[in-house]
């Protein structure tokens, strides 16, 4: 099957989306899938704004233009909403092309901590988005709901995944500080609410895997905290098994991969009730879940770690790409099987000329 998979997320950033999308990649070649990303990787692009990091491609409608004009593919999947997203969803409605589309993060939430834009018109241009798919791929049933509750059509569920060839317990040499360690790995920026991790104090140690835009804010901010910046690979899965309790304290992500990489680690988890920790912490069996966060890591101390990992087992890349061709719709009209399950309503079809946001709707990053 000739794939191609349309994002604005994409290497050299670092954070769960993009390690979704790669391993995603990853897994459909290694089962003989053609796969075309197109991305901002080689292209010409400018900052976000308050998020450097983030680079938006300049000139999207070409870009898209020559990659869908150039090929025909089986089946074509837009997985963000950004400005390569929004051209490759124009170009399909305009040449009557059936796509699927993503939703892999709280954008709206997100938004609003760096903006004054409204929670209403920020779900309006997302809605309006993802209105133009015959299906929107979320990563929890919990996100599901949540999205069904603001008005969102044709939802099914992609479960996430873990790497367990290199997320494994490997041993705890790999830090030498004072224990228990605490640590939170991902991205160091406002919407992960990191400051509920390092304002509490804990015995031991805090350490912070990751970087972002808040980075220096935190370092000048909790000068007892380490902050080991960005890792990879192995070493970053060694750092990983060296911590005794993994805290995740965002209040806004859909899913939190990183949560299933603690515990392929044998790490248990400790976070606040909300989608995305209450999709993947068993109270007591893999962590703990309180409203309180310094409960929660004492509680998760005490979790076995052969627990987590068998936990983590059952999140494999096959497994999560097996369902993610499932819900994959040909690009040309045409008969498609039904899943034998219920979508979140009833279809609507989008008008044709449909083809720019809400007016009062919020760019996209």
């Amino acid at each position: 099957m000739k794939i191609l998979l349309v994002t604005d997320a994409w290497a050299p950033q670092v954070n769960g989306v993009v390690r979704s999308l790669t391993k995603t990649r990853n897994q459909l070649e290694l089962e003989g899938h053609a796969v075309t990303v197109l991305s901002p990787a080689s292209r010409a692009t400018l900052a976000c704004p308050s998020y450097p990091e983030i680079r938006l491609t300049l000139r999207p409608r070409r870009a898209a233009r020559e990659c869908l004009a150039g090929s025909r593919f089986d089946a074509i999947h837009i997985a963000t909403e950004g400005p390569l997203g929004m051209a490759a969803r124009r170009w399909c409605r305009l040449n009557g092309l059936r796509f699927t589309s993503s939703c892999h993060t709280r954008f709206p939430e997100y938004l609003q901590l760096r903006a004054p834009v409204p929670l209403t018109a920020s779900y309006s241009m997302m809605r309006w988005f993802h209105s133009a798919a015959e299906r929107t791929l979320v990563r929890t049933e919990t996100q599901k709901g949540v999205l069904a509750q603001r008005g969102f059509r044709n939802l099914y569920v992609w479960p996430g995944a873990v790497d367990t060839g290199l997320f494994r317990p490997c041993g705890k040499n790999a830090l030498n500080l004072p224990r228990p360690i605490s640590m939170y790995m991902g991205r160091v920026a406002p919407e992960k609410n990191l400051e509920a991790f390092l304002d509490i104090d804990l015995p031991g140690s805090q350490v912070v895997v990751g970087g972002g835009p808040a980075l220096e804010r935190y370092r000048r901010a909790f000068p007892d905290a380490h902050f080991l910046g960005y890792r990879h690979g192995e070493e970053l899965a060694r750092l990983l098994a060296a911590a005794d309790v993994f805290v995740f304290p965002s209040l806004t992500d859909t899913l939190g991969l990183v949560m299933l990489e603690a515990m392929a680690c044998g790490v248990p988890v400790a976070a606040f009730p909300v989608p995305g920790p209450k999709d993947l912490v068993v109270d007591g069996g893999n962590g703990a879940l309180d409203e309180d966060l310094r409960e929660a890591v004492f509680r998760a101390l005490a979790v076995a770690s052969d627990h987590c990992v068998d936990f983590a087992a059952g999140f494999s890349w096959q497994r999560s790409t097996a369902r993610f061709l499932e819900l994959l719709v040909p690009a040309v009209s045409g008969h498609t099987d039904d899943l034998g399950e219920t979508p979140s309503s009833e279809r609507r079809t989008e008008p044709a000329r449909d083809l720019q946001p809400p007016e009062n709707a919020a760019a996209a990053p």
